[in-house]
């Protein structure tokens, strides 16, 4: 219920009554500052009249006045900053680590919003919200779709520059790796990561001219050459496998992986990991796989031509975009400083159809429209970092929710 109480803080749902603090100063809410949800106090920069004189500071918020000593603010000099304690339950003093007292105010969470809070944590509806939703402002659905866009992006671009980093800066070998994540299309995303990592490219691109090198150097790496029984012949299998020892032993290559590490189950034969690895085998081939050339394509056409090769279809080159061009030019765009870029990745998800899964039509069934892939992308986030975590409190449709029920 802490998160309630910080709902409630937050928006200033105070009671029609006086506040007064536990030693009977009243208390004038002016701002409640702006909720931190990384380490130190709650909230920032708050403004609160106590007693007649205009206090600026930081503000805490716990169940009871007894949390502040379990989280042991008491010894912690950033906590010295906090000018009010506002607690549901007070059960004794508080200091900071400077000895000082600390005001406290008990502030109660009313029953409406409460009871409303439970429902939407025990709904079993998805989304749980969906009652309010035909309800909610267009302007305001809007505003928060442009908002978790952004979230999306700026989480996504992290993990292109999280590999960029661990590759020391390498932005060629972090698309390399982005582009093979997103061939796995979810299913064996994080297999074809930890494969891509394992791939050697500055001795590949010695061999980028011969296709059949490079599918031997990553079929092996992947332990995979022996599925490829399923579409080439017994002798074409013993030349990869061929190939592939004589590769491994030129440049010392490092373990592959196993058989294990991949899923085929409920997995179509078109999309079996070593039918992709053939794919990115090709796309490698004819350097399309570069940066230079994602970074240079001006159009959705252009993109999706750098991403054909035999057997992707349409939608699929759609999803690579999407999942691989998009948040690479963020990231990009993030790491020079140059916000054209950025802006770039975001026209890209404008110019494409809303993608078509089953979170897209949940939502569509409780009365939201889309028809982009900003907008699926938005409602995708909205999802899986909020509906499945159960927070509403940060949604502002469930802040809608709440306010219905408040007015």
């Amino acid at each position: 219920m802490e998160k309630l109480l910080h709902y409630v803080w937050k928006h200033k749902i105070l009671p029609l009554k006086t506040l007064t603090t536990s030693d009977g100063q009243e208390i004038e809410v002016i701002d409640p500052g702006l909720h931190n949800h990384d380490q130190g106090p709650d909230f920032f920069n708050a403004k609160i009249r106590l007693g007649g004189t205009l206090w600026a500071g930081n503000v805490e918020v716990h169940l009871r006045s007894s949390d502040w000593y379990r989280h042991s603010h008491d010894n912690d000099p950033a906590y010295n900053s906090v000018i009010l304690h506002v607690v549901g339950e007070i059960d004794g003093e508080v200091k900071n680590a400077e000895g000082k007292t600390i005001p406290q105010v008990r502030l109660d969470i009313p029953h409406g919003i409460r009871q409303s809070y439970e429902e939407l944590c025990r709904t079993e509806d998805y989304p749980r919200c969906h009652r309010i939703i035909p309800t909610v402002p267009t302007m305001k659905v809007h505003q928060w779709m442009d908002a978790l866009l952004v979230e999306r992006l700026k989480e996504r671009s992290e993990l292109v520059a999280e590999r960029a980093n661990r590759t020391g800066g390498d932005w060629e070998r972090a698309t390399f790796v982005t582009l093979s994540r997103s061939f796995g299309f979810g299913l064996n995303g994080d297999a074809f990561e930890r494969w891509a990592m394992r791939i050697p490219l500055q001795a590949a691109g010695k061999h980028r001219d011969n296709l059949f090198q490079i599918e031997a150097l990553f079929l092996g790496m992947a332990g995979l050459i022996d599925e490829v029984l399923a579409v080439r012949s017994d002798k074409e299998v013993q030349l990869l496998q061929q190939e592939f020892a004589y590769l491994k032993h030129k440049f010392s290559l490092g373990e592959s992986m196993q058989r294990s590490d991949w899923r085929f189950l409920r997995t179509r034969p078109k999309n079996f990991p070593f039918m992709r690895i053939l794919q990115i085998s090709e796309l490698y081939h004819n350097g399309k796989t570069q940066m230079s050339k994602l970074l240079e394509a001006k159009s959705i056409e252009e993109l999706q031509g750098c991403l054909t090769v035999k057997g992707t279809t349409a939608n699929s080159r759609r999803l690579l975009i999407i999942n691989t061009v998009v948040p690479l030019l963020f990231a990009y765009g993030r790491h020079i400083g140059d916000e054209d870029i950025c802006m770039r990745a975001i026209r890209l998800l404008e110019e494409l159809p809303a993608e078509n899964n089953y979170i897209l039509r949940q939502w569509q069934a409780c009365g939201l429209t889309f028809s982009t892939a900003a907008d699926s992308q938005a409602l995708i986030q909205l999802k899986r970092q909020y509906c499945d975590r159960i927070d509403c409190l940060r949604c502002r449709f469930g802040y809608e929710y709440l306010k219905r029920i408040r007015d």
